[in-house]
């Protein structure tokens, strides 16, 4: 599977599971991090939680490894890192706040 496939099944995976406002960012001509970001909103702590370990739970199945998982402490805003894949999984007051789309919605400046 590649990473393009890995990411549309971490979508269906994530609309499955009730999560919001899902969006894809191709950030590999941004950045070294990683080639995309997918970020998408849960309602509750126990929403971003259960939402995280679906993508924990995929990732391993899939023979993805899992380089770090931040934020499961407050389960307010959660970063699973994939390596080629970063997932952010907010809650809207916290996704607002950032606007992590804006930030990787940057266009050069001459």
């Amino acid at each position: 599977m590649n990473t393009q496939q890995f990411v549309d099944k971490l979508i269906l995976l994530l609309e499955d599971k009730k999560a919001e406002d899902i969006v894809s960012l191709h950030v590999h001509d941004l950045t070294t991090v990683a080639d995309y970001m997918i970020i998408a909103t849960g309602h509750s702590n126990q929403q971003i939680r259960a939402l995280s370990n679906y993508v924990h739970d995929e990732a391993k199945k899939a023979g993805v490894e899992i380089l770090g998982m931040e934020g499961t402490e407050h389960n307010e805003w959660v970063l699973v890192d994939l390596g080629t894949v970063i997932v952010h999984l907010m809650q809207p007051q916290i996704r607002s706040y950032y606007e992590l789309e804006k930030l990787w919605d940057l266009k050069p400046t001459v």
